[in-house]
């Protein structure tokens, strides 16, 4: 009788176990996708921001028609990568974005009448707030990754995993890393 006992607790704590694991990880991911939903807020803001920066620019110069263009065609790009799950296609848009408002700065420049429009420059400042809070974003993003694949490789959870690969074994793409870098953490082994 006190083997069967025995034999119980040993069962009902392994049990346990395997379900506190189990759970860790799924937090784990969705840390992640909360983190990836967080860079499709802001990528969203700094497009409505953009609009609105266009329409003054617009005033300005003919340097927006091509621009304009060519940030509706990246969009769409996107958009269209992250409705079929090509996550590196809608990265590589999403930067081709980034590039663009980053030349932005060199068109202020070059129009004294727009450094004096008081709209412009507040949709300037709001330009670069957005791309500090997607940086940030990216951040956080590539954290939880790295955070989750860690957590998976180590012994106890790689069991798990093992177990429930359906559920656990999750690959997530990295935002705007060099492969290098990439390599790195997905080699990253526990060390005992």
């Amino acid at each position: 009788m006190s083997i069967t006992f025995g034999i119980i607790v040993v069962l009902v704590v392994l049990g346990a176990w395997v379900v506190s694991i189990y759970n860790k990880l799924i937090r784990l991911i969705e840390a992640v996708n909360n983190d990836h939903k967080q860079i499709d807020i802001q990528l969203d803001r700094r497009y409505k921001v953009f609009e609105s920066l266009i329409e003054i620019l617009k005033k300005y110069m003919d340097y927006e028609q091509s621009t304009l263009k060519q940030v509706v065609a990246l969009r769409n790009q996107a958009q269209l990568a992250q409705t079929s799950g090509d996550e590196k296609t809608r990265i590589t848009a999403e930067n081709g974005i980034s590039k663009i408002m980053s030349g932005l700065n060199l068109v202020f420049e070059q129009y004294p009448d727009l450094k004096a429009n008081q709209n412009a420059l507040q949709l300037q400042e709001e330009v670069v707030n957005t791309e500090n809070k997607l940086a940030f974003a990216k951040q956080a993003y590539n954290d939880s990754i790295e955070k989750y694949n860690v957590e998976k490789k180590s012994f106890f959870e790689s069991l798990v995993v093992s177990s429930f690969q359906s559920k656990l074994s999750k690959d997530f793409i990295y935002w705007n890393l060099p492969e290098d870098q990439i390599k790195q953490k997905e080699n990253y082994t526990v060390k005992f």
